[in-house]
């Protein structure tokens, strides 16, 4: 592969082409975006202990352009996690605590009736709301009604709002960190699955180990403080998100993510025996996407330009779970989508057969 390649353009749903940029040195590029990595996972770890794979995920997400659902248990620092990520990134965050009596014109912004004092007219205000920012944390998502759940849908997929008959542009980047805990039914709102298949990722935050639980009780006993600095500026964000397109995928590791996608269909008849009557429903298109692009950045994390099948496999669950829908027979049987998943994975030999080892790209440093 030659060392200097051209950006693409394109996004994630086609309407918002990213702009063009000059051929770069793709290895200075990935050495770059590398050592911002490693700052970024040294910045948070003095705010966040542990959870490394979970802002692996996150650091994912933001390079793909797309939004996550955070879920675990109360206490997790889920809140604390998403804060501290927008705090390293020059960009403006917003905080949306979702309750049952939460109006769509709360987060989307309206209009207002106000006199102009200059003519002595009445005139309707667009007043912005918190969705105008560019990472919005969407604090226990399911505990709004779906009517106010749906105002994030344009939001989401469009990065725009229509308002009153206008429509207005959200800012770029733009993101949304949803949170929710796995144990509370009372008082909630399951997402659609209309919704849900619009996250990018689904990552589910694990308790502490002793060591890490023990750090954490040493930090908040004590005076311990720590203060972020920024790692990256929109600016940069936009060159890393355009070189994550850039990144190299071999026609056995597209063959490998559609292998994948469609066995999780029922009406495909590819589930194994053993899983047959435990899907619903199977993950669609945009999961075949979504795989690849997730896979893309993690290549780029590290520190390769090209694809792998060890790619699909690591990121496979955070982007598949919340799009396999399970039966009743399965839930009765206490089975999970990660168990799926995990047997989907072992029961597809174009996962299992990677012709690329993980080397990283020569250093140009």
């Amino acid at each position: 592969m030659n060392r200097t390649q051209p950006q693409l353009n394109g996004s994630e749903n086609g309407r918002h082409p990213m702009p063009a940029a000059e051929p770069v040195d793709v290895a200075t590029a990935v050495d770059r975006l590398h050592e911002k990595y490693q700052e970024f996972r040294r910045q948070l770890a003095g705010v966040i202990v542990g959870q490394e794979e979970v802002s692996e995920q996150l650091l994912i997400a933001l390079l793909c352009r797309g939004h996550c659902i955070l879920q675990g248990m109360p206490g997790l620092a889920k809140t604390m996690l998403v804060s501290t990520v927008a705090s390293l990134i020059d960009m403006t965050f917003r905080r949306v605590q979702f309750t049952p009596d939460l109006m769509p014109g709360d987060i989307t912004g309206t209009e207002i009736l106000e006199e102009d004092h200059t003519t002595g007219k009445r005139v309707f205000r667009f007043v912005e709301g918190p969705l105008f920012g560019n990472v919005i944390l969407a604090d226990e998502i399911n505990r709004t009604p779906p009517k106010t759940q749906s105002a994030l849908l344009e939001a989401m997929q469009e990065r725009q709002l229509t308002v009153c008959g206008k429509t207005y542009k959200l800012p770029d980047p733009f993101f949304v960190l949803a949170t929710q805990n796995p144990v509370e039914t009372e008082g909630t709102y399951p997402l659609p699955e209309a919704q849900l298949d619009r996250f990018l990722l689904k990552i589910h935050v694990q308790y502490p180990s002793r060591a890490e639980e023990l750090e954490i009780a040493r930090r908040q006993t004590t005076d311990y403080g720590f203060t972020t600095r920024k790692v990256l500026d929109t600016e940069e964000l936009h060159r890393m998100q355009q070189l994550v397109r850039s990144v190299v995928v071999s026609d056995h590791v597209y063959g490998a993510a559609l292998d994948l996608v469609r066995a999780s269909r029922p009406e495909e008849g590819l589930l194994p025996k053993e899983l047959q009557g435990m899907v619903q429903w199977g993950a669609g298109p945009r999961a075949t996407i979504a795989l690849l692009m997730a896979a893309k950045a993690r290549a780029l994390l590290q520190r390769r330009c090209h694809v792998t099948t060890s790619d699909l496999i690591a990121v496979a669950q955070p982007v598949l779970r919340h799009r396999v829908i399970l039966t009743f027979n399965a839930e009765a049987a206490g089975i999970d989508a990660d168990s799926i998943l995990t047997k989907l994975i072992e029961a597809t030999p174009s996962l299992q057969k990677s012709a690329t080892t993980n080397k990283p790209i020569p250093s140009t440093r």
